[in-house]
């Protein structure tokens, strides 16, 4: 069972374009917002739809085919962890976020 610990599979569109950062080593990383869908009936009957966003990292050789070939408004599979951050800003106040690791993508269309 390990091998389904934090383990996370969502198929979703591109929020935007996807930011590429370079580190002064070389390496780089992409990140990029990815909308999934959500739909219920409501107590009345009525179609109720949602979009969750998630923020996605992309690191390692992806970032290659992340930077040449995704791009905002595309359907993509990823696969990868659930990861936790936290900094604190200029003026001292704490932040979080959750993000998702990927270690597979998948291009759904163009």
């Amino acid at each position: 069972m390990n091998a389904l610990r934090n383990k996370v599979q969502l198929i979703g569109r591109l929020g935007q374009d996807p930011e590429i950062v370079t580190f002064k080593d070389g390496n780089k990383m992409a990140k990029f917002s990815m909308a999934t869908d959500d739909s219920y009936k409501d107590k009345d009957g009525n179609k109720v739809e949602r979009a969750y966003w998630h923020n996605i990292i992309v690191k390692g050789g992806l970032v290659n085919v992340v930077e040449n070939y995704v791009t905002k408004g595309q359907e993509i599979a990823v696969e990868g962890k659930l990861t936790n951050r936290s900094w604190e800003d200029t003026e001292g106040k704490k932040n979080y976020t959750t993000e998702i690791l990927v270690n597979e993508l998948l291009m759904l269309s163009k």
